[in-house]
């Protein structure tokens, strides 16, 4: 199989408020994808969505997926989530549920997903939100059908106690998003970022697991820290996950 391209998460580049400053840091790492988050775009606003769509068209970048996106039954807004994701063809949906809320929002979402045939992924935000453990995950993944999948954030996946490279296996086809992220921890439990390879996570052994099981998701560098100038991390976390992808004959 061939490994999905890898972009990156435009929070990474927060800094870069406007789509039209994002996508040319987005060329200069040497990258065509992206997942779009909330900051360069607001999803809720249908007369947003034509203007961020062109502007990465015209720069040849593909919106892979959006998000995070929290998910709570509000059929009117989440709605217009969809219809930019099918307009700018993008596959995926990174996304977040609530305790309050998520009996009523995870089937509207998945109906949704269905109408507008898009991929949902739960993004695993360390073990302090909701959607951060795996029998939450297990839980959330019976609630919906096969549209509705796991987004492996790597670092939070370890903040949480959790084995990025056992929850591949333990969700076969259901890994529809990556983040690629890497954390070092303190003796009391605190994490500092670090770019991917330079922390905890096996990059090798992930990204193995991820081919073996037929990976076909969506895949992104994330990284946090160095708000003004994130640029030489994200490159490094880049050469790290490309060196893993050719390893495994991805």
């Amino acid at each position: 199989m061939t490994f999905p391209t890898v972009g990156v998460q435009s929070w990474s580049l927060r800094h870069f408020s406007s789509i039209d400053s994002l996508l040319p840091q987005v060329r200069a790492l040497g990258l065509d994808r992206l997942e779009l988050c909330g900051v360069q775009c607001n999803f809720d606003d249908p007369a947003a969505h034509a203007p961020v769509i062109g502007a990465a068209q015209a720069a040849g970048v593909a919106i892979g997926s959006i998000g995070v996106q929290t998910f709570q039954g509000r059929e009117a807004v989440e709605r217009e989530w969809f219809a930019f994701a099918r307009a700018a063809g993008t596959e995926v949906i990174t996304c977040h549920f609530k305790v309050d809320s998520f009996t009523q929002a995870v089937p509207l979402a998945v109906r949704l997903a269905e109408e507008y045939d898009v991929r949902l992924a739960i993004h695993c935000h360390g073990g302090y939100l909701f959607g951060g453990s795996v029998d939450v995950l297990d839980h959330l993944l019976a609630l919906g059908g096969p549209r509705l999948g796991v987004c492996i954030d790597t670092a939070w996946c370890l903040q949480a106690g959790g084995d990025p490279l056992a929850w591949v296996r333990r969700w076969p086809g259901r890994i529809h998003g990556v983040h690629f992220k890497d954390f070092v921890f303190t003796p009391q439990g605190k994490w500092q970022e670090k770019p991917v390879g330079l922390g905890t996570l096996d990059v090798d052994g992930f990204v193995q697991a991820l081919v073996d099981t037929g990976f076909s998701g969506t895949a992104v560098v994330e990284y946090e820290a160095d708000l003004e100038a994130p640029q030489g991390a994200i490159r490094a976390s880049l050469a790290r996950v490309a060196a893993a992808v050719a390893k495994a004959g991805g």
